[in-house]
């Protein structure tokens, strides 16, 4: 995976995992189906699926989860169940705005599939959010087929790309080619990872480590007309938390896209869904939540610059370029502000 923290910049004081990736959380893997074509339409999509438990075990023996809300111009479904149950019962699924449905219908296949009781002892409700990619892919047509979520889960990995692949494909942050990002921290015996879906902010905002990168790079291009776009962020952890514990740790992402640059648009979506990977009665106390609070917040931001650094330049409808972050000079901007291994 590409980084900035192969070139020492350090986010925070918490160490990352091995991967410096939410599958350092034990059992969460990620998938991705890319969806790529010029012919009939300008094509630049995908789904990406966030499993993180076998998916044959998640409606029987669901994970404990909390969501939360920055600015509600977004969807996930299933969200509601989680506000009111505290559990997740299917993977977390990403893709564009008009894809929702198709995906939706996927999951549920994915579900029925693994499970026999689906659908017969109870219904299932997935797990589905969405960004919006149609600046650069056209989304008259759903170019995701519910096929593309099966393989998604099937490809599931604890070592997967970055950047524009899978449901950010197509995605742009901060005016440059955003995606799918990820990163990690330990917050004491407890792992706390988080992938991002990264479609928001302006590129005047974007800062890095505290530095106003955007402003001193300038305008990168081609910009979108409404600068709002989205986020959504998944939080995964290995600490015994409850739904409501969850859902404060989910509400941290937002600290973390603020230290990027975000200021939560009024036309933004920004949704955050955090998940407990622990089973069992066991709960930590409230008073021990700071580190793991700390470990959201950090990590958050450095899934969003990963996904900038990952993502590389993509043409995409009516010829419209997002460009990628100048890694150059974006080096010698934070080598200047003496960002670079100086922790």
């Amino acid at each position: 995976m590409r980084s900035l923290r192969e070139h020492g910049v350090r986010i925070g004081e918490l160490e990352p995992g091995p991967r410096c990736s939410i599958a350092d959380v034990g059992g969460v893997r990620v998938g991705h189906v890319t969806v790529v074509r010029d012919e009939p339409e300008v094509v630049r999509t995908g789904v990406t699926a966030i499993v993180p438990a076998p998916v044959d075990t998640l409606f029987a023996q669901p994970l404990r989860a909390g969501v939360a809300v920055l600015n509600g111009a977004g969807e996930m479904t299933g969200s509601l169940q989680v506000a009111e149950w505290g559990v997740i019962q299917t993977p977390v699924y990403l893709t564009a705005t008009m894809a929702v449905g198709r995906v939706y219908d996927g999951a549920v296949a994915v579900a029925v599939a693994a499970d026999p009781a689906v659908g017969v002892e109870d219904v299932v409700i997935p797990v589905v959010a969405e960004c919006d990619d149609s600046w650069l892919s056209d989304p008259r047509a759903v170019h995701v087929e519910a096929a593309d979520v099966g393989r998604a889960v099937a490809e599931a990995d604890t070592v997967f790309a970055q950047g524009a692949v899978g449901a950010g494909t197509g995605m742009v942050s901060f005016d440059f080619k955003g995606g799918i990002g990820t990163a990690s921290r330990r917050a004491g015996a407890a792992a706390v990872g988080v992938l991002v879906l990264a479609n928001f902010g302006e590129w005047r905002h974007l800062r890095i480590d505290g530095v106003p990168v955007g402003a001193l790079l300038g305008e990168p291009g081609a910009a979108r007309a409404q600068p709002a776009g989205s986020c959504i962020v998944v939080v995964a952890t290995d600490a015994p938390l409850q739904s409501s514990q969850l859902t404060r740790l989910a509400r941290r992402a937002g600290l973390g896209l603020a230290r990027t640059g975000s200021t939560a648009h009024h036309g933004s979506g920004e949704i955050f869904l955090a998940l407990s990977t622990a089973r069992g009665d066991e709960v930590l106390p409230d008073g021990d939540l700071d580190p793991l609070f700390e470990a959201t917040v950090d990590a958050t931001e450095e899934a969003v610059l990963n996904a900038l650094w990952s993502a590389e330049t993509t043409v995409g409808r009516e010829g419209r370029v997002a460009h990628a972050l100048p890694h150059d000079a974006v080096l010698e901007l934070l080598e200047e502000h003496r960002r670079l291994g100086v922790r």
